[in-house]
Parts: C-alpha cells; sequence; structure tokens
C-alpha cells in the first residue's frame, strides 16, 4: 500500500469538495432572491439559515461518522461523504422555494463530513513520523479549495447562471468519489478491535485524557479566532486609503494573499514537524498569528497590509496540521476516526462562535478593536501550547 499515493488521490478529492462547498458562497443570497425571497432583511435572515444550517448538523453528526469509520473503514466514510455531498448539490439545484433548499442544505449537513474522514484515512495509513507532512500537505488542498471556491463561484455564477453550478459540483464530486474507489487503500479493520468504541466510549476517552482535551479546546479556541474576523473583514478595508470603487477587489486581494501564503506554508510547517516538537512549532506559529493579527490595527495603508497578510497566512498554516497531528499522536488507531471526528466538530463549533461574538463585538466597540481581540485569541492558543501540551499521553 502507497501512503503517497492514497495522499495524493485524497489531496485531488479533498480540493474538490472544499471548492463545491465554497463555490455556493458568492451567490447564496442571490440564489435566495432567486427562489422568491425579495425582501431585503428576508433575503438576508434566509441566506443566514441555510449558510449556517450544514455546519450545526455537521457539529453532532461528524463523530458518529467517525465512529463508524473506525468501526467499518475509513475508505467508507470518505465514499460516503464525497457522494453524500454530490447529492445534496443535485438536491440543491432541484430546489425551487427555499424551504427546500434550506432542507437540501441540512442533508449536505448531515451527511457529509469529508474533512475528518480524509484526515482520519490519511492518518492511518501513514506512517507516523510523516503524518505531519501528509497532513499538512492535505491543509493546502483545503486552503486552496476555500480561497478559490468564491472566485471560480462567483465567475462562473456570472457565466453559466447559479443552477448549473450545482450540477456541476455533484458531477465533479461524483467522479472523485470514483477515483477513491478505484485508487485509494487501507489496511482492513480488525472487526475484534472496532466493536466498543461508540460515540459515548470516544467522548469518555476524551475526557479521560488531559492532552486531548486541551487540544479539541485550543481547535476550538484557534478557529473562533479565525472566525472573529470574517464578517469584520470588509469593513476593515473600507477603513484603509484606498479608492473606495476599488473596496471589493481590495477585499478580495488581501484574503486571497493570506490564502495563498497558507497553501504554502502548510506543507514547511508539516516537514518542520518531522525535525521539532510540534507544541513549540504550535506556539511558534501562534504567537506570530497574534502579532499579525494586532498589527492590523495599527495599519492604514494597503502594502503594509499585504505584508502582514501574507505572514499571518504563514501561520495559519501550520496551526490547525500541528493541532491534529498532535491529535493523531494522542489517540490509538483504533479510535482515530471517532476522535478525529469530536476535533471536526470543535472546528465547526469555532466556525460558529468566531462570527456571533464578532457582530455582538462590533456593536460596541467597532471593527478595528476586532483584530486586537483575535491576536489575544492566538495569543492565548500560544500560551496553552507552550504550557500544557505534551507530544503524547
Amino acid at each position: 500500500m502507497s501512503w503517497r499515493r492514497n495522499l495524493f488521490v485524497m489531496w485531488i478529492c479533498q480540493f474538490i469538495a472544499m471548492l463545491g462547498m465554497s463555490l455556493v458562497i458568492p451567490f447564496l443570497p442571490l440564489f435566495v432572491r432567486e427562489l422568491g425571497i425579495t425582501d431585503v432583511n428576508e433575503t438576508a435572515k434566509w441566506s443566514g439559515f441555510v449558510f449556517s444550517g450544514p455546519f450545526v448538523l455537521s457539529f453532532f453528526l461528524v463523530p458518529f461518522w467517525g465512529y463508524l469509520g473506525d468501526k467499518y473503514g475509513r475508505k467508507l466514510m470518505v465514499i460516503r461523504a464525497i457522494f453524500g455531498l454530490a447529492l445534496a448539490q443535485l438536491f440543491i439545484g432541484f430546489s425551487q422555494n427555499v424551504y427546500q433548499l434550506l432542507a437540501a442544505r441540512l442533508v449536505q449537513g448531515a451527511i457529509s463530513g469529508f474533512l475528518p474522514a480524509s484526515l482520519a484515512l490519511i492518518s492511518t495509513t501513514t506512517p507516523k513520523e510523516k503524518t505531519g507532512y501528509a497532513l499538512g500537505i492535505l491543509q493546502t488542498a483545503t486552503s486552496a479549495g476555500t480561497v478559490l471556491g468564491p472566485f471560480f463561484g462567483g465567475t462562473l455564477a456570472d457565466t453559466i447562471g447559479i443552477r448549473p453550478i450545482f450540477y456541476l459540483v455533484a458531477g465533479i464530486c461524483s467522479l472523485s468519489g470514483l477515483l477513491v474507489i478505484s485508487l485509494v487503500r487501507e489496511n482492513k479493520i480488525q472487526e475484534d478491535t472496532q466493536k466498543k468504541f461508540s460515540v459515548r466510549h470516544n467522548l469518555n476517552y476524551i475526557f479521560q485524557f488531559k492532552q486531548l482535551k486541551i487540544l479539541l479546546l485550543l481547535i476550538v479556541i484557534a478557529q473562533t479566532g479565525v472566525g472573529f474576523i470574517q464578517p469584520l473583514f470588509a469593513l476593515y478595508v473600507e477603513t484603509l486609503n484606498i479608492d473606495k470603487n476599488y473596496l471589493a477587489t481590495t477585499a478580495g486581494v488581501l484574503y486571497g494573499i493570506m490564502g495563498i501564503f497558507t497553501v504554502i506554508a502548510a506543507p514547511f510547517w508539516g516537514k518542520l514537524s518531522e525535525k521539532f516538537q510540534p507544541r513549540k512549532l504550535l506556539m511558534t506559529a501562534a504567537i506570530i498569528g497574534s502579532i499579525c493579527y494586532a498589527s492590523h490595527f495599527f495599519l492604514h495603508n494597503p502594502i503594509p497590509v499585504i505584508i502582514v497578510r501574507a505572514f499571518l497566512g504563514f501561520a495559519l498554516g501550520g496551526i490547525l496540521p500541528i493541532i491534529y497531528t498532535l491529535v493523531s499522536h494522542n489517540t490509538p488507531l483504533d479510535r482515530r476516526g471517532g476522535i478525529l471526528g469530536f476535533a471536526s466538530s470543535s472546528q465547526i463549533l469555532g466556525n460558529l462562535l468566531g462570527p456571533t461574538l464578532s457582530g455582538l463585538f462590533a456593536l460596541q466597540y467597532g471593527v478595528r478593536l476586532g483584530f486586537i481581540i483575535s491576536g489575544g485569541i492566538f495569543f492565548l492558543v500560544g500560551l496553552i501550547s507552550l504550557r500544557n501540551v505534551k507530544e503524547e499521553s
């Protein structure tokens, strides 16, 4: 079995999955309007429902899919997730009203869970000393798909229309599922070691081991720090000394710079984790991220912001892959899918908490101070990494 071939195929599939899920971001409110919701406030409300709905269901169901992966095979869960995503995209494309759209998005959240399934598969089919590198490479697929998705989504919507995009995503997801079936190999699951680790057992296991609790808490904190800024960033760009006619372009460039450096940095951090202690690398990446976030508060010209965003992307390219590597190192092989499922739920929780808290904060204190808060959040990640994280429990 070639772990490199598995990694190559899963990189392609993860890129396609993340690209497909992020393609809809630019035009989701427009699709809601196309389905008959014309009032601005109602459009905003329903856009929020259909955007957040999948994340809420995924938060609860991802650990269950991880448990099934440990019991019946992680490859099977990857196949289920990618074809589930394809099916959900078809349902979305066929939607005739917002209720059907919301139902289809909920189906997507319920049966997907591609990211934890792919992490579990790669971490269990890769030699331990190469796990950090492999998860770093896999992170580049996530980052690249997330960065390129909105760009291609907006362009395609203007070119071929909104509905055909969902059918296109369903098609390429199905093709990537066939790639997994044909090319990915997994060690056979030994049934006698896979019977007893239910979702409840895995949750109890996490609470028994301090390291896993700390690592999952770090995922929540770090992702909250990232999500805290997302709703505020376009408003921050408005405060820079730029031509307001190019506001959207400037915001896109600044987002893109960070995404590009995240993609570049992830395998770099993965390679470093083979030579240095991951917890020290995590602390370093978190402190760099803290400084970069806080620096936004003091900047008013776009050029220094571009430089800071590049360093921020470099730091963020290491944080989550390193934490997931530590989770993998602290988890027995026969529980890995289930525990990584809880890790993914922690990431989803951070995605939900960050934007919610930032909206409440911005109403009271304004946009710029939010970057100081995110800087403090990542400083906390670095501090916890230094004081409480160990390599293995």
